[in-house]
């Protein structure tokens, strides 16, 4: 996946993924007249021991959060503040909860913020608990933070986030409060990426 990811491509990819059949209690006239495309469900990638199981057995005596709420979540927390705490005020775990896209493309609400540059999606997440990570730490200007993190593991310079982002792509959405640590991961790795799209201006009206 390249390094520059549009608002624009992510939420037409995530709309793909919480589209819901038309419900069947609406009467054959009232639906609507396309009906809306089925969502493709998640599988399960198949899986047998081929070693000798742990002697720890788990209870499962409490329930998992629905994978449903979790994938609106994480969603949401790329742009849209109220609903993101909405959902928080419904489910408080969902803050460090993680939704795995498919091939172990792990995603939280805190990382699908910091990708995106919502900084006021970020401060919220974190200040309900969420866990800190470099990632984040780039995006928000957090230099000493980055550098910390480079200094226990100098190879998390080459880390990906979710969707294979880069960690210098962080830094560059982050704007003028990320520039130090954009100019620090520069120092280290020159990486070359693309610009943030921009949107697109409305061309002047003509004077009548």
């Amino acid at each position: 996946m390249s390094d520059s990811i549009s608002r624009r491509a992510f939420t037409a990819r995530a709309a793909g993924l919480v589209l819901a059949p038309a419900s069947p209690l609406l009467a054959d006239d009232d639906k609507p007249k396309t009906d809306p495309p089925k969502a493709p469900m998640p599988t399960e990638a198949p899986f047998e021991r081929d070693y000798t199981a742990p002697r720890f057995n788990p209870s499962w005596k409490k329930q998992q959060l629905n994978r449903l709420l979790v994938q609106d979540f994480v969603i949401f927390a790329h742009s849209d503040l109220d609903m993101t705490k909405k959902l928080l005020e419904k489910e408080p775990l969902l803050v460090n909860a993680f939704m795995d896209w498919g091939g172990g493309d792990w995603e939280s609400g805190l990382g699908g913020a910091s990708h995106v540059g919502r900084r006021d999606i970020v401060e919220l997440l974190l200040e309900k608990g969420a866990r800190i990570d470099i990632f984040c730490a780039a995006m928000m200007g957090q230099l000493e933070a980055v550098k910390a993190f480079l200094t226990l593991q100098p190879k998390l310079i080459d880390a990906r986030g979710p969707h294979g982002i880069s960690l210098h792509f962080h830094a560059h959405v982050g704007g003028k409060h990320a520039e130090p640590v954009l100019e620090y991961l520069q120092s280290i790795k020159k990486v070359e990426f693309k610009p943030i799209p921009k949107k697109p201006v409305d061309p002047p009206k003509k004077s009548e």
